[in-house]
């Protein structure tokens, strides 16, 4: 099974069909840019397309887009409060573009050092892979992979924003303010991968 955040709303890509708002039956390449069509231009919000071949719906999926690999992290402290960036005005997780030649847990220990300014973050290992799609202004649609890592950190806190990437605030938050300020002013990944996190046991 693959979950997609389209403009926010959720693409299901399963073997059955799940309980959800609407659903497709995978007959062809069609039913991917109808569901793409319907989740873009139309008020739905969940889709689900299913059908035997799970590899081949997502095989077919991928045809449609440029793929971006990204990798981050989930980074936390001794007092179980998770790190923070805030982009655009709203809160996120420290992420990026994966460079060529490097290793999924080489970028996303990069990219927190870089976004955060925190040095000797420990990785402790693969959480999940989020999907989402979006435009680039040229039209080209992007299908965007972000493998997220468990790290944790406690040395002296030198965080500080990537004023250069638009990011405007690092901080460290416990899980009432995730609840509170981060889940209210977030994405649908960000939640999906940190609600991941916390079911880890």
């Amino acid at each position: 099974m693959y979950k997609v955040f389209v403009n926010e709303k959720k693409l299901l890509l399963s073997r059955q069909p799940e309980e959800m708002e609407k659903k497709l039956s995978y007959e062809s390449f069609t039913t991917l840019e109808m569901a793409l069509d319907l989740l873009e231009n139309t008020s739905v919000k969940e889709l689900n397309v299913y059908g035997e071949s799970i590899d081949e719906i997502w095989d077919e999926f991928r045809k449609l887009f440029r793929i971006i690999e990204a990798a981050g992290g989930i980074v936390s402290n001794q007092h179980g409060e998770i790190l923070f960036i805030k982009r655009l005005g709203r809160w996120d997780l420290p992420k990026g573009k994966m460079e060529k030649g490097e290793s999924r847990e080489e970028s996303a220990v990069r990219e927190i050092e870089e976004e955060t300014g925190l040095r000797n973050v420990n990785l402790i290992r693969f959480i999940n892979t989020t999907y989402h799609v979006y435009v680039e202004r040229n039209g080209e649609k992007i299908l965007k992979c972000t493998h997220w890592f468990e790290m944790s950190f406690s040395g002296e806190d030198t965080s500080t924003p990537q004023i250069e990437e638009g990011i405007t605030e690092v901080a460290w938050k416990n899980n009432e303010q995730i609840e509170n300020e981060v889940f209210p002013s977030t994405f649908q990944n960000i939640r999906l991968i940190i609600e991941e996190f916390r079911n880890k046991d």
